[in-house]
């Protein structure tokens, strides 16, 4: 199966609310422009700087998404072109991405990551800690960032029971957050708060099946790395 074929057929199984991220990290430029002639357009990266190499070779028209790890030190130079940040787990990286992007005169879409995981090695923050950032004074200054929703990471495991419990509990944080955002210190900040993205190569149907509005394919769309 080529790259256009496997898009093709993952793009038509997909619900019109779902958002498909070709998540392209560690693939060449070819790959990508391969998803890019079959209409695809929005690129998950996990690296700042493969991104950035990525993004000055490749057509402007592409929306690219930092789905990784985000250290606030390399937050600078995705500040110019980065269309959505889906791994903020603390304020002091939002502060970070407020600063950058008020040097590049934008707003900057953001995701909280939420720990929904039975694993040490993922990252985010529980519902209190979600609950007290978006409460805090310190939230409500930042002028140049917009949260547009939450992202989680399901355990690596086999037990679909288990990473279904962890997607419905993503889901009912964000239902939570929907019901009282009117109440938080900046509510305009989440305006437009209505992506939910979970959902992986391996488990992105049964995240959909629990709410899930933005999947990130790579796998099953590039072939294994």
């Amino acid at each position: 199966m080529s790259i256009q074929s496997n898009l093709n057929t993952i793009a038509a199984s997909l619900p019109e609310h779902v958002t498909l991220v070709a998540v392209s990290k560690t693939k060449p430029v070819s790959d990508l422009m391969q998803a890019y002639e079959a209409g695809q357009r929005i690129f998950g990266e996990n690296k700042i700087q493969e991104m950035t190499d990525k993004w000055e070779e490749m057509p402007k028209d592409i929306q690219w998404h930092m789905i990784g790890h985000v250290q606030s030190n390399k937050v600078k130079f995705m500040a110019p072109y980065v269309s959505l940040i889906h791994g903020v787990d603390s304020l002091k990286l939002l502060q970070e991405i407020n600063k950058q992007a008020l040097k590049n005169n934008r707003v900057m879409d953001c995701l909280l990551q939420i720990y929904i995981a039975e694993e040490e090695s993922k990252f985010g923050l529980d519902e209190a800690e979600l609950n007290e950032l978006l409460a805090s004074s310190a939230f409500k200054e930042l002028e140049n960032i917009r949260i547009l929703g939450l992202m989680g990471m399901a355990t690596f495991t086999e037990d679909q029971n288990q990473i279904k419990k962890e997607f419905t509990h993503l889901k009912s944080i964000f239902d939570s957050i929907q019901e009282k955002k009117n109440t938080f210190s900046d509510a305009s900040k989440l305006d437009d708060f209505s992506t939910i993205s979970m959902g992986m190569s391996g488990d992105y149907k049964l995240a959909i099946e629990c709410g899930s509005t933005m999947v990130r394919i790579g796998s099953s769309i590039f072939g294994g790395r």
